[in-house]
Order: structure tokens, then C-alpha cells, then sequence
């Protein structure tokens, strides 16, 4: 058989053996070998198999996934997402849908110390659902609003998905980072226009809540917002500025989320046992999917399935924004069945070289555009993450009341993405500024 053809049967073994519900890590790394080994030799295979792996795991630059991590972790049980949805709540938490617009403030603020939609997902759940159930507000939007919530976690810096995207096609994770903010913001500005919108039509969606004094919110203030501004400003705004590698204000972050959490005596002995053995166990899942990732990607670029792709593509008589749009559509179709993480290692090396090298779009854009692309993923059926992790926190609202309220979320995703794509300077402008 040519290497083609090898490589085309390897992807749709991959496939088969998701649906024999392998785990993804697995099911990458088991195609990979005997992909590789089958174009090389069983010996080939073996050592690189073991190469990828120790490398992977003993790599200093992935470092920076278990300090993002952590400070995640230390986040949550050190109450400091409670607090945000306390500071975000007394502000705006008297207008008709109030609450479920602080939960996406605070989702918002959250992502900037926690890389994981997960995370957020489930801190803001835990925080906001007992609230807006206490003011009867309608199941389907309390918890579609809190799960579309999350995605900003991986969408405003610092992210895990940016982390990964930025090591495996050697862009700068700091420009990364900086070109999420904005599209960040808008993508929260839309979920908010979703939430008046549904809100101002039919009021009994989402009741206002008591208005807070000055006093109170003054209080929620120095309480909630300042010690995120400390924390980001340190880290992030240290990477910016070139004090620090990535790997380095992870640490630096970590370190400030941890100190701060000890000054306010906000973290009990209990909660930081629980912060290191959540971040191990989510640090050693990313990096298994990592290795299986490297492992699936060295038998695809043996294969030359990824060059046969781009040479294909390239030949295509449709413009490069018709070919986008495609490749797009792939990726949410893909997305509805694979973890995020999982479906950006996995299609990098056959989609990157063929929407930056063939159609010569901005690899910084472009790794925004499949962030949140991929972050679609997590509220859309059959997977849909974010939605088990709000079922898990709601055990009584069954599955498909949350996703009902899910759709006009997923419309706010797919009207940021178009801005994006129309407007590609509101992703390079920042980064741009960076590299003056």
C-alpha cells in the first residue's frame, strides 16, 4: 500500500477505535505507533514512541500547563471565584437578568487566573446556580448561561489550549495569550446581549435580583475584583512585558494566588491538598493526549497525508475564505464528538500548514479562530463538557433542558466568530503592539 493510503486507513482506524470508546490519548498513540512502524520498521516505531514520551514528560516548556493549572485549582478553593460572582453580583445583579449577566462577568474575570473552561465552568456553576434557582430564574437559562460562561476560560488568558497550540506549531504563547483578549470580550459582550435580549422579551426568564448599597459593592470591590488584578497583572502583564517565560509566570502566577490566598487565610489544609491532586491528575491527562497527539502527528507526516491535503486544497478552484469556511466546518463538526484539547492536536498537523503555508493566514489569528472554534465543542451535543458539568452540579435539570437554552449561546459563538473572520485586526492588533 503507498504511505497514502496507510495514512487515510490510520485516521479512520483512529475514528473506530474512538467509537469503541478508547480513550482519545490511546487511540492516537496506538494508531501513531502502528502507522509508524508499518511505513518504517517495528524497531522505528518503538523508539519513537519512547522518545516522544520521555520528552514530553520530562519537558520544561510543558511545565507551564501544571502552574496554569494549579493557580486554577487555588483559585477555585480558595473561594476567589466565589467572591468575583459576589463583586460582579452586587453591581449589576438588580437588572432583569442580572445574575446570569454577573456569572458571565465573572466567568469573564475567572478566566484570567483559570486556563480551563472546565474549571470555570464548574466553579461558576457551583457559585451561581443556587442563586439564580433562589430567584426562579428559568432552568434553561441559569444553566445554559453558565456553561456557555466557561468557554471564556480558555478564550481570555492565560489558556491551556493556547499553551498547547503555541507549543506544537512554535508560535509565541505570549501573543497567544494577548490576541485572546479581545475576542474574549466581545465573545462576553455577545452572551450578555443574548441574556438582555432573551430577558427584556420575557422577563419571567430572569428576575431581578435586590439592589446592593454603595457601601456593599464598595466592599465586593476590594474583596473579589482587586486580588485577580494583582494576580493577572503579575503574571500575565510579566509575560507581556518580557519579565518572564511562559513557564515562569505560571509559577509567578501560581505563586501569587497561593501567597494571597494564605495572607486572607482563605485556603485551608484541606483545599490545598485537593489543588495538588486535581492539577496532577489534569496536568497528567493533558500531557498523555499531548504524547499520543506527537505520536498520531509523526505517522501523519510520514504519511504525507497532511502535504497531499495542502497540495489538494491549493488546487481547489474556491477562494481562500470559501476554503476557511470549510476547514471551519469540519472542525465544529469534529468538535461535537472530540474533547477540544484533543481535536486541536490532533488536526494541527494536517490543517495548519494548509490554512497558514497554502491560504497564508496569520498563525497567531488562526489559533484564536480554532480556540474558539473548538471551544464550541464543549456545549454543543453529544459531548458537550461543559453541559455534563453543569448536570453534574444540577443533578435534577435533565440534560436536555440545558441544552435548549444552549442555542442562543452557541449563535453568540458563531456571530463573534464571523466578526473575527471580517475583522481579523481585532485578534493581530494587540499582538502586533507586542512585538514594537
Amino acid at each position: 500500500m503507498s504511505s497514502i493510503t496507510v495514512g487515510a486507513l490510520g485516521i479512520i482506524a483512529f475514528f473506530v477505535l474512538l467509537a469503541l470508546r478508547m480513550p482519545i490519548a490511546f487511540a492516537m498513540a496506538v494508531v501513531g505507533f502502528m502507522g509508524f512502524s508499518y511505513l518504517t520498521s517495528t524497531s522505528a516505531g518503538f523508539s519513537m514512541v519512547a522518545k516522544e514520551l520521555y520528552a514530553t514528560f520530562s519537558s520544561y516548556t510543558l511545565g507551564v500547563i501544571a502552574m496554569f493549572v494549579w493557580m486554577g485549582f487555588l483559585a477555585f478553593y480558595s473561594g476567589i471565584g466565589t467572591r468575583l460572582y459576589i463583586f460582579a453580583y452586587k453591581m449589576i445583579g438588580h437588572f432583569p437578568g442580572g445574575l446570569a449577566i454577573a456569572t458571565q462577568v465573572a466567568c469573564g474575570i475567572f478566566g484570567a487566573i483559570c486556563g480551563s473552561n472546565t474549571a470555570t465552568a464548574a466553579t461558576m456553576g457551583a457559585i451561581a446556580l443556587p442563586e439564580m434557582e433562589k430567584y426562579n430564574y428559568d432552568k434553561s437559562l441559569a444553566t445554559a448561561s453558565i456553561a456557555a460562561g466557561g468557554v471564556l476560560g480558555v478564550l481570555i488568558p492565560p489558556s491551556v489550549i493556547f499553551i498547547v497550540y503555541g507549543m506544537a506549531t512554535e508560535q509565541s504563547i505570549g501573543k497567544l495569550f494577548i490576541a485572546g483578549i479581545i475576542p474574549g470580550i466581545i465573545l462576553m459582550l455577545l452572551y450578555i446581549g443574548v441574556i438582555v435580549l432573551l430577558t427584556s422579551r420575557n422577563p419571567a426568564l430572569g428576575p431581578a435580583g435586590p439592589r446592593a448599597t454603595w457601601e456593599e459593592r464598595g466592599k465586593a470591590l476590594l474583596g473579589g475584583l482587586l486580588e485577580v488584578l494583582v494576580v493577572f497583572s503579575l503574571s500575565i502583564g510579566g509575560l507581556f512585558a518580557g519579565w518572564f517565560t511562559p513557564t515562569e509566570a505560571g509559577a509567578v502566577g501560581a505563586g501569587g494566588v497561593l501567597g494571597i490566598s494564605l495572607l486572607r487565610k482563605r485556603l485551608t489544609w484541606e483545599g490545598f491538598k485537593k489543588s495538588l491532586l486535581d492539577t496532577t491528575r489534569t496536568t497528567a491527562m493533558i500531557m498523555i493526549i499531548i504524547a499520543g497527539a506527537i505520536i498520531f502527528g509523526r505517522f501523519m507526516a510520514i504519511s504525507r497525508v497532511p502535504f497531499e491535503l495542502a497540495s489538494w486544497v491549493a488546487g481547489l478552484p474556491l477562494s481562500p475564505v470559501m476554503i476557511m469556511a470549510v476547514i471551519l466546518f469540519i472542525y465544529l463538526l469534529l468538535g461535537c464528538f472530540i474533547d477540544a484539547l484533543a481535536l486541536v492536536l490532533l488536526t494541527i498537523p494536517i490543517f495548519f500548514p494548509i490554512v497558514v503555508y497554502t491560504l497564508g493566514y496569520d498563525p497567531i489569528w488562526f489559533g484564536v479562530i480554532m480556540v474558539l472554534v473548538v471551544a464550541m465543542g464543549v456545549i454543543t451535543p453529544p459531548v458537550g463538557m461543559n453541559v455534563y458539568i453543569i448536570k453534574g452540579v444540577a443533578p435534577d435539570i435533565p440534560l436536555e433542558v440545558i441544552f435548549k437554552g444552549i442555542w442562543p449561546f452557541l449563535l453568540a459563538v458563531i456571530v463573534c466568530l464571523a466578526i473575527l473572520i471580517a475583522f481579523p485586526q481585532l485578534t493581530t492588533f494587540l499582538p502586533g503592539m507586542l512585538s514594537r
